[in-house]
């Protein structure tokens, strides 16, 4: 059972589809200063099905708004421009984190679910602990575990290899990955958003996302996507073969002024944004 090369792993990236056009010109739009919500309005109409999606999304419990919002335009104004950014993100990668992941023993829809919950637990973090870029911690989480998705056909090979490896030398499923594989999937996560053009904090974020105390561009970002992982580990949601194996780094906890009952009490207010399928099913 060979390493994958790095030309592979790359080959395997570039493959992956690029965001489409529609959301790399609302991303544009949404740092513009003199963009208005029916700019988004008129970019995201011409497409109808990210259009649906987005507006699930923003009417779902999670956004908690008290009335319908009925087009993309209200959604704008109502959410704001950063939230409208995260959530055509969000519509966008669905697709692709949605797909069954045998390499990871994910179901279709489980790698999705895990990731819009850690986005979701990642906003509740930031708020808690007060930190300013709310909305980029839901992406960095979001993002998270994209690394998935390119090592999944290499790791239904070497599935059993892995396994073995964790069972057996009690070693972490992160280490099992890159000793076998080459790579680990948070490094191939972040050469993904490095592909897609994000900013140098999401992808460390997404690098370190297990090892949070080695970040440097943003440490408190990182530490709030590995916290937001870790919730939803505990909870169980979309954690495949390689859930259970990660504790979570006293270090990030540190960094954020987090104790045991904070983690406690964000895991129930979950448990309430769990219940409302809109989140989930778009």
């Amino acid at each position: 059972m060979g390493r994958v090369s790095l030309e592979e792993i790359v080959q395997a990236v570039q493959d992956l589809p690029s965001l489409p056009q529609v959301v790399l010109r609302v991303m544009e739009l949404t740092e513009e200063p003199d963009s208005t919500a029916q700019d988004i309005n008129r970019e995201l109409s011409q497409d109808q099905g990210l259009t649906a999606r987005v507006l699930k999304l923003a009417n779902s419990a999670f956004y908690n708004f008290p009335r319908r919002i009925a087009s993309v335009t209200d959604a704008t104004v109502l959410l704001g421009f950063k939230t409208i950014r995260s959530i055509v993100l969000a519509a966008s990668v669905n697709e692709i984190l949605s797909q069954e992941m045998e390499g990871y023993a994910l179901e279709y829809g489980e790698l999705w679910k895990h990731s819009q919950s850690s986005a979701m637990a990642a906003r509740l973090i930031a708020r808690r602990v007060k930190y300013p870029g709310v909305d980029v911690t839901y992406t960095a989480a979001l993002l998270h575990d994209t690394g998935k998705v390119v090592l999944n056909s290499s790791l239904k090979e070497a599935y059993h290899e892995v396994l073995n490896k964790v069972l057996n030398n009690n070693t972490s499923f992160l280490e099992a990955e890159e000793s076998i594989l080459g790579f680990n999937h948070a490094q191939v996560g972040a050469r993904i958003a490095e592909k897609w053009n994000l900013p140098p904090e999401l992808v460390e974020a997404i690098e370190f996302h297990h090892d949070p105390d080695n970040a440097q561009v943003n440490p408190k970002l990182t530490a709030i996507v590995h916290v937001a992982d870790a919730v939803c580990v505990a909870m169980g949601i979309g954690i495949g073969v390689d859930g259970m194996l990660y504790p979570i780094s006293a270090k990030a906890m540190d960094i954020l002024g987090l104790q045991d009952t904070d983690i406690e009490s964000i895991i129930s207010e979950m448990t309430d944004l769990c219940a409302d399928q809109q989140s989930f099913n778009i």
